[in-house]
């Protein structure tokens, strides 16, 4: 198994990449989407506040600039080992089945294209139509170190999604007034199935992994909206839809503990077999919906320890990234934050090992 970090767009840099193989990296997970502004956290959210406005109607992503980004990887001596969510702005209307579908599923797969000629491997998305939404930042973790939250009723009020936004962010401020009305949940796994069939064969000829991340949150609706994986046993509904290498899981050991359903140890275990985990999001959580905790690796529900030995034990050789973490009281609680965790992954990985 393979020590990773993602970070977001911003934060693709130099420094960065040299913080990351220091603490003992070997990978990157790039996030191409300029959401949380210069944040590097996920933010608070609410019915007033998301992630930001994207405006890439229409331009898809660049090979030389994809090529470019994996070249300044490697100059620091990593690997580009994923590309992290397609840009709110060039799908919301395959989301949404909305009248630029066929132009959008054009431009997705003109991504994929291009991100299997700048030999990026995999690409993670979320077929949300809330997406990672109602978070709270507070001193929830081991010694009030900030971190996020979900509060479920104590939390935001789940009001409807305006016209103009999805996956939390803004795609059209000039959208017509109104709201995303409720729908049932078989529509929008009909959305992703005709997804799926569409761009698989093209990520299979690009040599790209789709990777699906399951609901954060994992409730069964959110903000009017349907959810699709806010189950564990419900990847084998995803993964049946195209039987394909390409057709694969971003799981997110977090948002399976945070599912009311089901067992990490197993789903582990289950879709490692299956060999359809492309990467790991390596969360340890407090708690299970409609309220949990994002916590340190060690003070969490989750036996991390024993986690690993499950990935190990199916042969699971890919790359696991700490998606969030608390931070640390200094300086640089980020930068403290993660360089917590991925110490304590990286001792760990060794002992697997048996090294």
């Amino acid at each position: 198994m393979k020590l990773g970090l993602g970070l977001y767009r911003h934060m693709l840099k130099a420094d960065n990449y040299r913080f990351a193989r220091q603490a003992g990296c070997t990978h990157i997970v790039a996030h191409w989407t300029d959401y949380f502004a210069q944040d590097p956290t996920l933010p608070s959210t609410d019915a007033g506040r998301n992630w930001g406005v994207t405006f890439n109607q229409g331009i898809p992503w660049s090979r030389d600039d994809l090529i470019a980004l994996r070249q300044g990887i490697e100059a620091e001596g990593l690997q580009l080992a994923a590309i992290e969510n397609f840009d709110p702005s060039h799908w919301y209307d395959i989301l949404l089945d909305g009248p630029e579908r066929a132009r959008q599923i054009a431009l997705i797969k003109t991504n994929i294209r291009n991100a299997g000629a700048a030999g990026v491997p995999v690409i993670g998305y979320n077929f949300s139509i809330a997406g990672v939404w109602g978070h709270v930042r507070g001193p929830f973790a081991r010694g009030d170190a900030e971190t996020v939250a979900f509060l479920g009723p104590k939390g935001p009020a789940e009001k409807p999604i305006p016209n103009g936004e999805i996956w939390n962010m803004t795609y059209a401020r000039e959208a017509p007034q109104g709201v995303i009305e409720p729908f049932p949940a078989e529509v929008l796994w009909d959305r992703l199935a005709r997804f799926l069939r569409e761009v698989v064969p093209v990520a299979e000829e690009a040599n790209v992994r789709l990777a699906l991340h399951p609901d954060d949150p994992p409730m069964p609706t959110l903000r009017g909206t349907p959810r699709l994986v806010n189950q564990p046993h419900l990847y084998r509904r995803v993964l049946d839809i195209v039987p394909s290498r390409c057709n694969a899981i971003e799981l997110c050991m977090g948002s399976i503990q945070e599912m009311t359903e089901g067992d990490i140890y197993q789903t582990l275990e289950e879709y490692g077999r299956r060999d359809a985990i492309a990467y790991v999001h390596f969360r340890n959580v407090r708690g299970k919906v409609p309220e949990y905790y994002e916590v340190f690796l060690d003070e969490g529900d989750i036996d991390m320890m024993r986690a690993l030995r499950t990935l190990h034990q199916v042969g699971y050789d890919g790359v696991l990234i700490p998606d969030h973490t608390p931070h640390m009281q200094c300086g640089a609680p980020w930068h403290a934050g993660m360089a917590y965790a991925l110490g304590y992954m990286r001792a760990a990985l060794r002992v697997i090992a048996g090294r």
